[in-house]
């Protein structure tokens, strides 16, 4: 069994989380962070299963904030 370290990006849309893995591409909800980031660990888990061949060595984003000025 392989194991990978990807990247989870969270934010709410009303009253749901949505979590993307923008390696794979998969993308998932729930009511709670917790849930969203357990169905999106669930979904991608499965596509990986299914698409073996998109396997590729991916390495986790940086994700950092940036601070924008504008009128």
């Amino acid at each position: 069994m392989k194991t990978k370290t990807l990247t989870a990006i969270l934010h709410k849309e009303e009253d749901m989380y949505v979590a993307e893995c923008p390696e794979i591409g998969t993308i998932d909800q729930g009511k709670t962070i917790e849930e969203a980031l357990a169905n999106l660990k669930e979904a991608t888990r499965l596509y990986l299963e299914e698409c073996p061949f998109l396997d590729t060595d991916t390495s986790p984003r940086f994700v950092t904030s940036i601070e924008v000025s504008y009128a």
